[in-house]
Parts: C-alpha cells; sequence; structure tokens
C-alpha cells in the first residue's frame, strides 16, 4: 500500500453518482470514467476505462436502499481497483448501511456492522471516509482509517441564519442516544438543550413518555442523526407541542432515509420543516414541501483535498 498516490481521482457507483459529480466539480476534476452494471442473472459487473495505477482513488457510494446491492457495488468496485494497482483506495460512504446492527440485543443476534466493515477492508480499501455513522464506536469496528465527518456543523449555520434575530430558540434531542448530537447543535447554536424521554415497545414503534426540559412557548429544533419510518421523529414533535407546549417544531437529521410511512407521518406531522443532507438520495416522488436538502459535496471534497494532501481531517468536524 502506498501512503500516498501520484493524483486524485474520483469513482462512483449507483447509488450516488450526482453527489459524486458534485465531489468532482468542487475538486476541478473530472469524475472517473467506469461502468457499474448487472449481468443478465443479476451479478455485478464493474468496468473501469481508464488508468488508475499509482493514483489515490476515491470511491464514492452511499450503502441505501437497495443495501445489499450498492454495499457489492462497492466491494467489487474496490477490488476492481485493488486489482488495477491503485496507489491507494479510500471508500467515501456518506451513509452507512447496517450501522444500527452494531450489538448484540438478543440472543444469537448477528453484528451486521462489523461483517460489513471487515467486507470493505477485505475488498482492499485502504480507509473509510464517511457522516455520522449511526454510532461513532463503528470506527473501531474497522482495521483501517476511518474519518468520521459530522453532519451539525452543516445544519447548525442554516437555522443560524434563519433564527438570527430569535432568542427563543431550543434544541431537542429526540431520545437518550443523540443528546450528545443535540448538545454539540445547541452549544454552536447557543441554545438550551431539552431531551424527549421514550419508551420504545418494539423495534420502529415508539411511545413518547415525557419532555425533559422547558420548551413552553418556544421555537424548537429536534435534532437526530437519521429519520428511517420517522416514528420516533413525529411522536418526539407531537409531545412537545401536545405536551410541552412549545410553539413551533422544525427538525433536522444528515440521513433521510425515509422507509416505510415515513413521507405521509411528516406531511401529517407538527413539524413544519425538516432539514435534512442529501447523502442518501431522495427521489423526487418522496420530496413535500416540509423539505430542505442541503449538499454534502463540499464537505467531502475538502476532506478528500486533505487525505489526499496527508493534512488533518478534524478541522472539518471539530465542534
Amino acid at each position: 500500500m502506498n501512503i500516498h498516490g501520484k493524483d486524485i481521482k474520483i469513482f462512483c457507483a449507483n447509488a450516488t453518482s450526482s453527489m459524486a459529480k458534485q465531489i468532482a466539480d468542487e475538486l476541478v476534476l473530472p469524475l472517473g470514467s467506469s461502468e457499474v452494471n448487472k449481468f443478465s442473472d443479476g451479478e455485478i459487473c464493474v468496468s473501469i476505462h481508464e488508468s488508475v495505477r499509482g493514483s489515490d482513488v476515491f470511491v464514492v457510494q452511499s450503502t441505501c436502499a437497495p443495501v445489499n446491492d450498492n454495499i457489492m457495488e462497492l466491494l467489487i468496485m474496490i477490488d476492481a481497483f485493488k486489482r488495477a494497482s491503485a496507489g491507494r483506495i479510500t471508500a467515501v460512504i456518506p451513509y452507512f448501511g447496517y450501522a444500527r446492527q452494531d450489538r448484540k440485543t438478543k440472543a444469537r443476534d448477528p453484528i451486521s456492522a462489523k461483517l460489513v466493515a471487515d467486507l470493505i477492508a477485505v475488498a482492499g480499501a485502504d480507509r473509510v471516509l464517511s457522516m455520522d455513522l449511526h454510532c461513532p464506536q463503528i470506527q473501531g469496528f474497522f482495521n483501517i482509517p476511518v474519518d468520521h465527518l459530522l453532519g451539525v456543523p452543516i445544519l447548525s449555520p442554516y437555522f443560524e441564519e434563519k433564527y438570527k434575530d430569535n432568542d427563543n430558540i431550543v434544541v431537542v434531542s429526540p431520545d437518550l442516544g443523540s443528546v450528545t448530537r443535540a448538545r454539540q447543535f445547541s452549544s454552536r447554536m447557543d441554545a438550551p438543550l431539552a431531551i424527549v424521554d421514550k419508551r420504545r415497545q418494539k423495534a420502529n414503534v415508539c411511545e413518547v413518555m415525557n419532555i425533559i426540559g422547558d420548551v413552553k412557548d418556544k421555537d424548537v429544533i429536534i435534532v437526530d442523526d437519521m429519520i428511517d419510518t420517522a416514528g420516533t421523529l413525529c411522536n418526539a414533535a407531537k409531545a412537545i407541542i401536545e405536551v410541552g407546549g412549545a410553539k413551533t417544531v422544525s427538525a433536522c437529521a444528515t440521513h433521510g432515509v425515509l422507509s416505510g410511512p415515513a413521507i405521509e407521518r411528516l406531511d401529517k406531522s407538527y413539524i413544519k420543516e425538516l432539514v435534512i443532507l442529501d447523502t442518501i438520495p431522495l427521489p423526487e416522488d418522496k420530496k413535500i414541501d416540509k423539505f430542505t436538502i442541503l449538499p454534502v459535496a463540499p464537505v467531502f471534497a475538502q476532506a478528500i483535498q486533505r487525505i489526499y494532501a496527508d493534512t488533518p481531517v478534524s478541522p472539518l468536524f471539530n465542534v
């Protein structure tokens, strides 16, 4: 493995091709020439149409739905670059799938996040660049370096500008697991912090129990890392309004998974605006008026430039 490639080359598979093009544009580079298709039996077929020998290759691919297809595309592309003598291969994974399966919650559970981390390393990746892993400890699942970017430094400036003349803001964590992220956000906003205490009955179903903190007559911003079925978020917003007596509720999250009934729930919820990042492409049929989508390509481009130049990435995610 070379410590440093001779030049930067940006490639992508099918999940986040638009983001990869934006990253390449930020770096004033052409997007690498490649194709990722399927054979007639469904197997992934990868073709690289330019030399990568000795280059610093960055493969951009979120492992969002269809998760298994996107993971296999990423693994096979990494293998192709390794066998083509790339100098260094970085897997750029804006959204890391299987991250919620990070521990055994009952007997005989798999730890799928560790399995996927091992697959990426064995395929030939030399390092990983990702954003807001569901559990930061997942960095330790990898035996290769992981640069872990945060969504808060992108999300908070949007709200700082929007509420710059509003001293009535309270930042809310939708559960105990998101308190650290919400505290970072509230620190940047110079706003107080509140917490929604919920009790989860079963997967994707939760019951809001209590509001820890004062949100009465406040403009509330809920901060989370991802929104899947939106049950937690919508129940939190309902409790903040009906139990806490808040004036308005907005929300933000890094990853908009938005599966199942998420769009319908959000459309009918108390949330007046939901701000998400484009780590996962959002189809047109899922976009509603409440959504504001912010780009992550500029931050990933800066991180790639720093990785290539062997300079610290930490200034991009220190909060």
